[in-house]
């Protein structure tokens, strides 16, 4: 009889997830000092640090306030918790490299079923070495652990102290026992209890009578049932990611075929099954690909983007029939794919009641068609953020990404159809320093105002400007010509944030 391989589970940790995935996106200097924040009931905590904000005292975990009590400087960002999560989930389906049990562990881990996979790759602590240096090609800082059981490995990857660890399984309370009562992966009530008691490590819990824990704790915080997860007493299995593969129509060639024309023809085919395969799982297509093996190994690939997802025939292959009519066959293609690459929910959607498509439908097939003409770099279209500064309460992104929901809240006062790229400064005269505006000169131009309603104040972004921003009164003013413009005053007099206030005109009514 074979015997049953040892049960052996690799956890992966990043340590610094979200402050490297910001760092490549934005592309910091090396000295800024930036944190990356969230919103929690009385403020603003930090989320990660920057290294540069790290060696000025800023720390995860810290109130905001604190930490720019030690540097007024420092600069606070939204942490992007949603994009972090993507990104944990595209790299869980990559790690499926080593295992095909892959489970996503937190929001900057995962946990990799890896009974019987080591040797396939010169044994443990090669794979755990390849785990680090591939992840490490991506720029994320890696930690990995091997160990009997799950909570094992998450314990000494956390609280090891070593970039990667292998735990043999006669030796793996022995390793534990030394870590913090912490690495159990107990609540904050929980070890701070047992910190007080004086049992700080985990080989002071091994040494007590379990009774006596018992009566203490509660079932779900009970230290001895995390004691046996970690050391194999009581099972705890994984839940792995189930990878679905995307819709696709295949096409085989009995012989490879060098006509050009039947890359198209091929399209005409294979489309009416992917869109049945489409309407079974009410799907809709955002990005479609068609990719052309050829007999020399070469893969012809033609791709098209939606910006809504759709699974018309004709909006489809209207969209991709110019690429694929340009596929070089080569010395011929011996098959075909037309893959789904990127699928939304898409149920029964009601017509207009004129009869024809909604009008959201036509002008996103609009935006498909100038895409596939311009390419989508060039296409783009407006995105609200969470921001109550006018400059900053909205920005672009392309057409076809997905839109993300928006944080921002309704604005019900009155804007300006057009906004200046930058508020341009003014010369105003007026009654009192608080008053309304009477008269202002812009662009050489002295235009005195009939009408003025006003002020709107916005506060400045504290979280994001440093402590000397000064607030900002707006005016919506009217001139002898019945123009109406967008003034702002920013500051005070007397406020202590600098000299007299400045006027700004910031934007133009229709």
């Amino acid at each position: 009889m074979s015997r049953e391989p040892e049960r052996r589970v690799a956890s992966v940790w990043w340590p610094a997830l979200a402050i490297e995935r910001w760092t490549k996106l934005a592309a910091p200097q090396a000295e800024e000092r930036v944190a990356l924040t969230v919103e929690v009931q009385h403020g603003h905590r930090i989320h990660a640090v920057t290294p540069a904000a790290a060696l000025a005292g800023a720390r995860p975990g810290m109130r905001l306030t604190d930490a720019r009590a030690l540097d007024p400087g420092l600069a606070a960002i939204p942490a992007d918790l949603a994009g972090d999560e993507v990104l944990v989930r595209r790299l869980a389906r990559w790690a499926s490299r080593w295992s095909p049990a892959v489970e996503v562990d937190g929001a900057d881990g995962l946990r990799i079923d890896a009974t019987g996979a080591a040797h396939l790759f010169g044994g443990e602590e090669r794979m755990l070495g390849d785990i680090v240096h591939r992840f490490a090609a991506l720029g994320l800082t890696t930690r990995v652990a091997s160990a009997p059981t799950a909570l094992a490995a998450w314990a000494l990857v956390r609280f090891g102290g070593k970039p990667a660890i292998v735990a043999p399984k006669a030796r793996t309370a022995a390793m534990l026992a030394p870590l913090p009562v912490a690495a159990l992966g107990l609540s904050g009530d929980v070890t701070r209890v047992l910190e007080r008691l004086g049992l700080k490590t985990i080989g002071c819990l091994t040494g007590i009578e379990r009774r006596s824990l018992a009566r203490r704790f509660r079932e779900a915080d009970n230290p001895l049932d995390a004691i046996d997860r970690a050391l194999g007493r009581k099972a705890e299995p994984l839940t792995p990611l189930v990878h679905q593969s995307p819709p696709r129509a295949v096409l085989r060639l009995a012989e490879p075929v060098a006509d050009p024309a039947a890359a198209p023809q091929s399209l005409d085919l294979l489309l009416p099954d992917l869109v049945r395969q489409l309407e079974r799982s009410r799907l809709g297509v955002r990005r479609l690909m068609l990719a052309g093996y050829r007999v020399d190994g070469e893969v012809a690939v033609a791709v098209a983007a939606c910006a809504l997802a759709t699974r018309e025939p004709k909006h489809l292959k209207r969209l991709l029939i110019d690429k694929v009519e340009s596929l070089d066959p080569g010395f011929g293609f011996d098959g075909f794919v037309l893959e789904a690459e990127w699928c939304e929910p898409l149920g029964a959607m009601q017509d207009g009641l004129a009869g024809g498509p909604r009008p959201e439908i036509e002008v996103a097939r609009l935006v498909d068609r100038l895409s596939t003409k311009l390419g989508p770099d060039a296409v783009t279209r407006p995105q609200p953020r969470a921001s109550h500064l006018p400059e900053r309460a909205s920005g672009w992104q392309r057409a076809l990404n997905k839109e993300t929901p928006s944080q921002a809240r309704p604005i019900t006062a009155p804007r300006p159809q057009r906004l200046l790229d930058r508020p341009e400064a003014i010369d105003v005269i007026y009654a009192t320093p608080a008053g309304l505006p009477r008269r202002f000169v812009w662009r050489r131009g002295v235009h005195d105002v009939v009408r003025a309603e006003g002020p709107e104040r916005i506060a400045p972004e504290w979280w994001r400007e440093r402590s000397t921003a000064r607030l900002r009164d707006y005016y919506r003013v009217e001139d002898g010509q019945g123009r109406r413009y967008w003034i702002y005053r920013e500051g005070l007099l007397g406020d202590g944030r600098g000299g007299d206030p400045v006027w700004y005109l910031h934007g133009l009514f229709g």
